[in-house]
């Protein structure tokens, strides 16, 4: 089912865009959430005509996401794990530890936003891209200390 996005949504694309989904997720989620429009003709001729206001919101966004990994860039955090004798750690660091450790340092990320492939599970130093808007992806470093 194509659908008209009101708003940008990570996984599907940006907002006045024009996308395909499961007929289902956009009866039970979309269009109830008000995050998308069926793409009618009439909803397409509205899009139209709106398109001006939707490339003002699209450049607003993707500068205070450019603003955002500016500050981001080149930041170094430190998370510190029980570790054993060989240097491997007890347990893994994840998503939730990294959020965790930038939040110590005021700064907010949700955990869809760290790109992280697989559990950290050794000391050492990582650099994790952080997704802060599509195409817009700084990287953070992350030191894994013993506790």
């Amino acid at each position: 089912m194509k659908v008209i996005l009101k708003e940008t949504i990570e996984s599907l694309g940006i907002i006045g865009s024009v996308v395909n989904v499961a007929r289902g997720y956009a009866r039970n989620y979309l269009f109830p959430q008000q995050k998308a429009v069926p793409a009618t003709e009439a909803n397409l001729k509205k899009l139209e005509s709106e398109r001006a206001q939707l490339d003002v919101q699209i450049a607003k966004e993707r500068s205070l996401a450019e603003e955002m990994a500016q500050r981001l860039q080149g930041i170094k955090c430190q998370v510190a794990a029980k570790v054993s004798d060989e240097g491997r750690l007890y347990g893994s660091v994840s998503e939730k530890e990294i959020i965790n450790a930038l939040d110590s340092m005021n700064i907010k990320l949700n955990k869809k936003m760290v790109l992280l492939k697989n559990p950290i599970k050794e000391i050492g130093e990582y650099k994790i891209p952080v997704r802060v808007y599509q195409g817009v992806e700084p990287e953070i470093t992350i030191e894994v200390i013993a506790e």
